[in-house]
């Protein structure tokens, strides 16, 4: 895909690129206030240049997030720059201009139609291990185009510039108030001011403002960065953060060291307060997105760590063991390699889950990928780490990891976690975070905007205010908490088969999926996948099924069902439809139920005394899917693996097939047709024959089921 800053510069022949050394007269950024260049997706020659461009046209160009009041680089959506500003420990809060009329004339009229924009509910039970849309997936829609243009953006004729720089700084970064301030805009606004000579306005090249609440306090401290070029340059052949030879580790160690004297002592951990908008995140010492406790430099940090115990890794490297194939050519997808469920590393697998955890309750999307990476790929390494050099060499993994297991190693815990565990409202949002029906956002949305700290308060001030299912979710809070072990699973889905058999025949299959497939001890909910030979014996079949079970009265509530496969004729839904627009990812015939088992030992006793004795058995979720026989493999394989298989999965058959796959079947991505892998009437077999078939259409190896546990 090409670039498409660099596009822009190829298709404007006059225009003169922003990272050029030659400019046009007149050009003077010296007066826009402190710029500073957000470093992601840049290369560094192309940052290089950048700052090259910036300095001379005299613009002040600071690395001070403390200072900064202009942010420019590869950003396109308000999501990433709000990410960019957060990661940096920069409270802020929106500013959103006000649309004027069109005319200064007409007062009176028709409110300005605002574009709505389609929202995904962040919630439980929307997002299901094996179903979740991957970031390759995801349309995203440009924040900026419902944002009202700046007032005052028009670029001045040249003769109303005079002499007087803030003249022709006002339109462009004017604060209208003694707020600070902040922008972040593109890379095209220099390239355009350049040609221009002159400043121009932002226009589409703003991609947020905001006002900032709270800055970080200004540090003058290396790198870890700038530490381990420097070490590059003299090392080149040693790239990973312990080298094999004593000189160069005690090199990092040293300038490590040199940092700490200069940096700020440690503050203790003061809990974000209540605002309204900017501080809904977990800033403590070591969630933001370098994981460092606040006021160190990752150098001092990384010198902290390793400074006891370079001896000790010293010489170690004989006893490294050979890295298994995947890691030697670098196999970054986990559908291609085997995932045990319970590896060497499990201890430390554990740390890592409890930091993506907290990523997850920060809405810190880009992070939760990230550690969904790294734990896949640690899960898969079949030896028990030592050392730091066998964390570096595993995809997705890099020194940052490596810095958190040498902590772990050492110390027993990994700071973050504890800095997580212990603040108060990382724990109550963990608490809402668990009600079955309840996402990150809504969990923020209770805690930050409606200040309650605890399910009473939910009852208590917003108890009708919640949806059916959040209303169910609080009520059978603990009971959904109770894992439900594999006995009884099998009996929930030998319950399922039978009254699925009364309603058909003995061809009907139920096959458990989720993490009972996967060899779980115990699981979270039941997910079963039922289908039937004959393409018309599962059409309708959901709803029949859970009408006969709530009248047995092993339903009790009914919260979701989806017809969506059998409206649409149980056909796979083209790549490209207008009757799809809007339909979820995975569209096949489900229902999501609550689950009781209806009898207990004295239940006649208990009638006979009180008409309305209470059922003292334990409540379930249950999911159950309904798949036609010529995708049941796409299913069964769909709704199997861990999460980050499924989304490896979902990215491999994209990028080696052009093919979208979803557990209701293959689609290309070229012409939108549906590909059948599994023949037009599906495998003479089992739904676990017709899943092998599916690996095998993909170019995969087939993985057993216990060895897809990516978490």
């Amino acid at each position: 895909m090409v670039d498409k800053y660099h596009s822009s510069q190829t298709m404007r022949a006059p225009s003169l690129s922003p990272t050029s050394t030659i400019s046009l007269p007149g050009l003077d950024l010296s007066s826009i206030p402190p710029i500073a260049i957000l470093s992601a997706h840049l290369k560094d020659e192309e940052e290089a240049k950048l700052k090259e461009t910036l300095r001379q046209h005299d613009a002040p160009l600071t690395t001070d997030v403390s200072r900064a009041n202009v942010f420019i680089g590869k950003v396109g959506t308000k999501r990433r720059a709000e990410f960019e500003l957060r990661s940096r420990k920069l409270v802020v809060q929106e500013l959103v201009a006000v649309k004027r009329a069109a005319s200064p004339i007409k007062t009176v009229g028709p409110p300005s139609r605002k574009r709505k924009l389609s929202r995904t509910t962040s919630s439980h039970v929307a997002v299901h291990e094996g179903d979740s849309t991957t970031e390759d997936e995801t349309v995203e829609v440009s924040e900026t185009e419902d944002e009202a243009p700046v007032e005052n953006q028009v670029a001045p004729s040249s003769s109303s510039f005079k002499s007087e720089k803030d003249v022709r700084v006002a339109p462009v970064f004017d604060k209208g108030s003694n707020n600070d301030i902040i922008w972040v805009i593109k890379l095209d606004w220099i390239d355009a001011c350049v040609s221009a000579g002159h400043l121009v306005p932002l226009a589409d090249n703003l991609v947020y403002k905001a006002k900032v609440s709270e800055r970080p306090k200004s540090l003058k401290t290396r790198s870890i960065k700038a530490v381990f070029s420097a070490v590059a340059k003299t090392t080149p052949t040693s790239q990973t953060l312990l080298a094999t030879r004593p000189h160069t580790v005690q090199d990092i160690l040293d300038r490590a060291k040199s940092d700490v004297s200069t940096t700020v002592s440690k503050s203790t951990y003061q809990p974000q307060p209540f605002r309204s908008h900017g501080s809904r995140r977990f800033v403590g010492k070591s969630f933001a997105s370098s994981n460092l406790p606040a006021g160190k430099s990752y150098a001092s940090h990384a010198a902290h760590l390793l400074q006891a115990t370079t001896s000790e890794y010293e010489g170690e490297d004989s006893d490294i063991p050979q890295p298994p194939d995947w890691v030697k050519k670098g196999v970054k997808y986990s559908c291609q390699r085997f995932t045990p469920a319970n590896g060497p590393n499990e201890d430390f697998l554990d740390q890592l889950k409890k930091i993506r955890t907290a990523r997850t309750l920060i809405d810190d999307e880009i992070g939760v990928r990230a550690y969904s990476t790294i734990i896949a790929s640690i899960a898969a390494y079949p030896y028990k780490l030592s050392h730091p050099r066998e964390i570096t060499q595993l995809p997705g993994c890099d020194e940052k990891t490596a810095v958190l297991f040498v902590e772990w190693k050492n110390t027993g815990k990994i700071q973050a976690v504890e800095d997580y565990g212990n603040d108060e409202a990382m724990k109550v949002l963990r608490t809402f975070y668990d009600i079955w029906g309840v996402g990150a956002k809504t969990a923020r949305n209770f805690y930050y905007n409606n200040h309650w700290t605890d399910l009473d308060d939910i009852v208590e001030f917003g108890w009708n205010d919640l949806d059916r299912v959040q209303q169910i979710g609080v009520k059978y809070y603990d009971e959904f908490l109770v894992p439900i072990p594999r006995d009884e699973v099998e009996q929930i889905a030998s319950v399922v088969r039978e009254f699925a058999v009364r309603l058909r025949d003995e061809r009907i299959t139920v096959t458990i999926v989720g993490g009972y497939r996967r060899g779980k001890v115990a699981s979270g909910d039941v997910d079963m996948i039922v289908s039937h030979p004959d393409l018309e014996s599962t059409a309708g079949l959901v709803r029949e099924m859970v009408e006969v079970l709530e009248d047995v009265e092993w339903i009790t509530h009914t919260l979701t069902m989806n017809m969506t496969n059998t409206n649409r004729g149980q056909h796979v839904l083209p790549f490209r439809s207008a009757k799809g627009a809007g339909v979820g990812f995975d569209t096949l015939d489900k229902a999501l139920v609550v689950w009781q088992d209806p009898t207990w030992p004295t239940r006649d006793r208990d009638l006979a005394e009180d008409s309305k004795a209470k059922n003292p058995n334990i409540h379930r979720r249950v999911d159950i899917i309904i798949a036609p026989w010529r995708t049941v493999g796409c299913a069964v394989m769909g709704w199997s693996g861990g999460t980050t298989f499924q989304r490896d999965l979902r990215r491999y058959a994209k990028a080696t097939k052009g093919w979208k796959f979803d557990s209701s079947g293959i689609r290309s991505r070229s012409n939108g047709e549906a590909i059948s892998l599994e023949g037009p009437d599906g495998v003479d077999g089992t739904p676990e024959e017709a899943e092998r078939v599916v690996f095998e259409g993909l170019g995969l190896e087939y993985i057993p089921p216990e060895y897809r546990s990516t978490y």
